[in-house]
């Protein structure tokens, strides 16, 4: 029996997963959540969840998870972002198909998909919104950009809702530039390696993007059978707003040091994250802005958290800052 307020989340242990999950629990939805290992995500996420066994690549799996929800949060990647061409599209047509399946005899369940940049060519979208062509310039762009067209093929059968944004900082954001390149997790933040090679680059506070799913997600009678949205978040037009803050939120003059993105072009011949790093140095190089017209009207303004009190609770998430800090 489908349930107006249940939802089952992919990718409730990872960090942009869990966070929707919560906002989604702060908006009074069920969260259902499926994880290989039931005890362990249990353990690692003690947030009341009904957790199924199940794995994304198992159509049967999702299938049974998804009976009677009203939507499905596809924010799943392959484990260890590996076999990204081979893994990502079965597990989002084992998503649609569940999507379909979740009601028999009413409305199918709505895919919520959390979008990428990696869309779009950054020297040719200064400013993106749902007409913008998508003309990805690497090997995980163009998988997005399939993904997406099978979303939209889909729908309305399967209504579907992207909602793109730019890269992840704050709470809950593990994999992460902010995490795991701009600040050494763990320590007293000493120093800042610069990734931007000029101004013009998008961020995402994650807890307020993930508001933002929440109340798009509680506005469904507003929403066409497939939207794609843009989270403008925080557009760092000068580059150095968000080092800035930093500096402000620690208190110490740091000093800065460049992201050697030569030595990534220079390493990708030989794979790994170096070939992966060189993909998408154009994204730090280029500007590009989201136009979230058509996401304020409809859930109002956008979540926006004052920026000093954003990058001083991601620092403490970090480990870098302790909570009643300089913030």
């Amino acid at each position: 029996m489908e349930s107006e307020r249940l939802a089952l989340v992919l990718g409730a242990s990872g960090g942009v997963g869990g966070a929707i999950t919560d906002a989604l629990l702060r908006h009074g939805w069920t969260v259902r959540a499926m994880a290989r290992d039931v005890e362990k995500a249990r353990r690692e996420n003690p947030a009341a969840l009904e957790w199924v066994a199940g794995d994304a690549m198992n159509r049967d799996d999702v299938m049974r998870a998804a009976s009677g929800v009203r939507a499905i949060v596809h924010a799943v990647n392959p484990p260890g972002y590996r076999n990204w061409q081979t893994l990502v599209l079965p597990m989002i047509d084992n998503t649609i198909a569940a999507a379909r399946a979740a009601n028999p005899g009413g409305r199918a369940a709505r895919v919520v998909l959390p979008g990428t940049v990696y869309n779009y060519d950054p020297a040719r979208a200064p400013l993106v919104d749902e007409t913008t062509p998508q003309e990805p310039t690497s090997r995980k762009g163009a998988v997005r950009v399939e993904l997406e067209r099978r979303l939209e093929r889909a729908a309305p059968e399967v209504p579907s809702l992207i909602l793109r944004a730019g890269d992840f900082f704050g709470p809950g954001a593990r994999s992460s530039w902010f995490t795991q390149a701009m600040i050494a997790r763990g320590k007293p933040v000493r120093r800042i390696v610069r990734l931007t090679r000029g101004g013009g680059h998008s961020w995402a506070y994650l807890p307020d993007l993930a508001e933002a799913f929440a109340r798009l997600m509680d506005a469904e009678e507003r929403l066409a059978p497939f939207e794609r949205l843009q989270f403008e978040g925080l557009y760092d037009e000068t580059g150095t707003m968000l080092t800035d803050a930093l500096r402000r939120v620690t208190g110490r003059d740091l000093p800065e040091w460049r992201f050697p993105w030569w030595l990534m072009r220079l390493l990708s011949p030989f794979g790994g994250f170096a070939r992966e790093a060189a993909e998408i140095a154009p994204f730090w190089q280029y500007p590009m802005r989201f136009d979230n017209q058509r996401l304020v009207s409809l859930i109002g303004s956008e979540p926006r958290t004052d920026l000093d009190v954003a990058v001083g609770q991601a620092l403490v998430y970090m480990g870098c800052l302790e909570s009643g800090g300089p913030t």
